[in-house]
């Protein structure tokens, strides 16, 4: 599972670009909490903590405890607005949630026994259908990835969502029906040789 992350962040004193850019200045990222039926804060966080979280590649669908003030706030991030020249985040979206509740995240698909697919022995090509698989899971029972093994798979062969193992109370969205994740296609391009053979039979059939 993954582990609850924490983010240190200050409260702003009010809302509005002036403060924003403020923030900035102080080499801060502006930043709002809401949610949970309470009323929206205003905060920010200092710009290179916020950065470091960015680079993980999984910042919006980690949870988060935010301290601020010597209490805690648990969100999920939903939004980062980043500036269109130096790709820098000018803001971001905190979502209030229970400390028991259910959310609704993004979750990477990783393949792994590579070495154990015939299918791939034989040239297959991996072929991944659903990079990330969308799930309802515990706030604090979200699952770092989903673990697809390729063991035993031929080309042909596929792995739909039901034969992935799910941590306990974690379901996927699609519900209605059992969608593939991967497959093992069969090779592409290659030496000719059907086709050959195939020329080729014709003329031992018409030999006496």
């Amino acid at each position: 599972m993954r582990k609850i992350a924490t983010l240190a962040v200050e409260a702003r004193d009010r809302a509005g670009k002036g403060s924003a850019r403020a923030a900035r200045r102080a080499g801060r990222v502006p930043a709002v909490i809401y949610g949970n039926k309470e009323a929206a804060e205003v905060v920010s966080v200092e710009a290179k903590y916020l950065d470091r979280e960015l680079a993980s590649g999984k910042f919006l669908s980690t949870v988060f405890d935010l301290t601020i003030d010597g209490r805690t706030e648990r969100v999920l991030p939903r939004d980062v607005q980043f500036h269109p020249v130096t790709d820098r985040a000018l803001h971001v979206d905190f979502m209030r949630i229970a400390k028991d509740g259910m959310i609704t995240v993004e979750v990477p698909v990783v393949c792994v026994d590579q070495i154990a697919s015939p299918g791939i022995k034989k040239g297959g090509v991996l072929n991944i259908v659903r990079h990330v698989v969308e799930l309802k899971a515990p706030a604090d029972a979200v699952p770092e990835q989903l673990t697809v093994s390729l063991a035993g798979l031929d080309i042909g062969d596929s792995v739909h969502i039901s034969a992935v193992a799910l941590p306990e109370g974690v379901i996927p969205t699609i519900a209605h029906r059992n969608f593939t994740v991967v497959t093992i296609a069969p090779p592409t391009g290659g030496p000719e040789v059907p086709a050959a053979a195939a020329e080729a039979a014709p003329a031992k059939k018409g030999k006496k």
